[in-house]
Formats: structure tokens, sequence, C-alpha cells
């Protein structure tokens, strides 16, 4: 019998982490199947996946009431709901984060988008959020904004575990891992143990692509070598990124000043491969996990792509492939006259337009659904 492609990518020392978390799965024990069937090993949340999983359902209907009789705002809703959710979670995880020391079995929960430009709000509803979860295995999810990193900073050094989530560019991520590591050197400073906090850096994938391929679409209707080099790029952009990524990783966590931190037991940031699911139906389903597969990797995959991947994933070891045709393709795309500099920075702005916007359907969904259906007012 073939042995499901998702613990394979385990064996290979990739933990496969769902990209949805709704009271629905938790619940029905779906969840509790996927970690014990497929190895999944962790789960990520943001304001979209709320926002999905309580508007297109009904599972939160006698919570959202219940909650409602008791005067509480749509925001106290919104958190005791989310908060409720992230804890049962990471209970289910738990096993896992024990049985791995802590290297795996986290459950992410996003601070308020509102904030992604707000360096001290972020750093304060942090706090909030872990006191209230009170979780060994949370990570909070802080944006990679200019104005996250210095969060990033002081949360590690509150020994506070960060998911740095909406991260498109590579001279970004430098400055994530920096941030990472002057919040573990705070830690040392006060001799504190550092092997009690972690981080990873999510890398969004897909959206690069959704981006980028249409500008080389137009570049590969014009024709002659413009056209052969776009033709080449196209749909590959994303991977190209991701692949040089893990350099930089490899780079920076081999480096002396994280290898003082790893000897009084620091732990890498690992990378996240996150927004995984393929958005042009001409490409692969797989396209972003089969040519990322790499040890202390994660892949967050969403539901559909998880379930595609342990239908005919092919798993082997091919983050380490072609890393001088990666670092060729970004220059290639700088040739053609993309400044993908340029284009990560518009993927965050979109990325903070697009979860303000999911917020603020789910804070009227909320609102609207603290009244029973029977007794709401309708205009003729």
């Amino acid at each position: 019998m073939k042995k499901n492609p998702l613990l394979v990518l385990e064996s290979l020392g990739q933990s496969v982490w769902l990209d949805y978390l709704g009271r629905g799965a938790i619940n029905s024990g779906q969840l509790q199947r996927l970690i014990e069937q497929d190895g999944v090993s962790g789960v990520t949340s943001n304001p979209s996946i709320f926002e999905k999983a309580i508007v297109e359902s009904h599972d939160y209907d006698t919570a959202i009431l219940d909650l409602a009789l008791q005067n509480r705002s749509v925001q106290e809703i919104y958190q005791a709901l989310t908060v409720e959710d992230i804890q049962t979670a990471a209970d289910l995880f738990r096993p896992t984060y024990d049985r791995t020391a802590g290297n795996d079995g986290y459950v992410s929960l996003e601070v308020s988008p509102y904030l992604a430009r707000d360096t001290e709000g972020t750093i304060a509803e942090a706090r909030r959020l872990w006191v209230a979860v009170d979780r060994p295995n949370l990570f909070i999810k802080v944006p990679a904004t200019r104005e996250g990193l210095p969060v990033i900073q002081q949360l590690i050094s509150e020994n506070i575990n960060v998911n740095i989530t909406l991260l498109f560019g590579l001279p970004r991520y430098r400055q994530v891992a920096e941030a990472y590591l002057a919040g573990l050197e705070s830690l040392a400073a006060r001799n504190e143990p550092l092997s009690s906090v972690t981080s990873v850096a999510s890398f969004f994938l897909s959206r690069i692509d959704v981006l980028v391929d249409p500008l080389l679409e137009k570049l590969m209707r014009v024709g002659g070598q413009q056209a052969k080099l776009a033709a080449r790029l196209h749909g590959q952009v994303a991977i190209a990124s991701a692949r040089v990524a893990r350099q930089i990783y490899q780079d920076i966590f081999k480096n002396e000043r994280f290898l003082k931190l790893s000897r009084r037991g620091a732990r890498t940031q690992r990378l996240l491969w996150a927004s995984t699911s393929t958005k042009n139906p001409s490409h692969p389903d797989l396209i972003y996990v089969e040519p990322l597969i790499g040890p202390d990797t994660i892949n967050t995959m969403p539901l559909e792509t998880l379930e595609a991947y342990r239908d005919h994933g092919q798993p082997t070891l091919t983050l380490g492939e072609g890393a001088a045709e990666a670092h060729a393709m970004l220059r290639h795309l700088r040739q053609l006259g993309i400044d993908l500099d340029q284009v990560t920075q518009q993927l965050e702005d979109e990325g903070i337009t697009k979860f303000d916007k999911a917020f603020d359907l789910l804070m009227k969904a909320l609102q609207a659904r603290q009244v029973p259906a029977n007794q709401q007012v309708t205009t003729p």
C-alpha cells in the first residue's frame, strides 16, 4: 500500500500545517483526524479564515447569542469566539508540541489587522492575546510591516512566540530575521533561557505570481527575446523567491551570531510557506508544494491543497535544487523591467487592506447574528 505522501513529508523534515481553523472542524473531529492520520502538526488562522468560518456556517450562532445576552460588544464577542477556538485547537496539538519538544504543535492567532501600522498598539494587543489564550504552543501573528519589525524584537524578548505574517519580500525577510535575533539577544543579556520562545517567518507565495504573471503575459504577447524570457519566468517567480529565501535562512542561521545563541538553546526561525493554494487554474495544483520540500521548513496548506497532496503528492527533497537558477530568474525579472521589491510592497499593502475588509465583514456579520432570525426586523 502506498504510504500517505503527507506522512512522507514529515519524515523528510517538513512540517505540514493546516491553513484553516473553524469550530465545525474542531467539533466534528476532523482536525483530530488530520493530526492522527495525516501528521498535521500545526494550524494557522487569520481574519479571512475566521470570517469564512463564522459567516459561512451556523457553528457559532448559539455562542454569539449567549455572548450578546451578556451585553458583550462585537469586538468582545469576536475575541471570545476566537480565543476559545484557539485554546481548543492548542490543546489538540499539545501532544505534538510535547513529543517534538516544542518544535511543532502550534496554533496561530493574528492581532487585529487594524493595527498593522501601529507598533505600540500591536505590542499591547499581542500581550493581551498571549495572556488570554494562555497556552505555550501559541503563535501571535504579527505582520511584516516596517512598524511590525520592532514588535517582533520586543515580543521575542518577552518570551512570546511570533509568527511573522504577510511576508513577501527578500529584503524584508532579512529585517525580520534580524528582529528575531535581536529579541533573542535581549533574553540572553538578561541571562534568561532561550529555548522556550520561537518564531516562524511565513512567506506568502501564490500572491507573488498572481501579481507578476499578468506583467509577464503582456511581455509574452509582444514577441522576441523578451517574450521567451518572460515565458520562462511565468509561474516561477514565487518559487524562485522561496529558494533564495532558503539560502538567506541558511546564511543567517549558520552564522556565528546565531550559533552563539544556539549554544544557549535558541531555535532557528523556520521558514513557513504560506498562500500555497494554486490561484491560476493553468498551473499544477501542487505548484507551491512539490518544489519547496526541505528539512526544517513548514508548508501550511488549505484543506483542498492538503487533500490533493494526500491523493497525488510526490514527496522528495526539492528545495535545495536550482538555487543558482532561482537567483538568475530574479535577475532576469529585473532585466524585464519588473521591480520585485515594488511588487512585494504592493502585496503587503493589499494584504493589509484585504484583512481589514475581511475583519469589517466579520464585525458586521457578528452584529447581525446577535439577534435571532425570527426576531430580526425586515424593511419592506
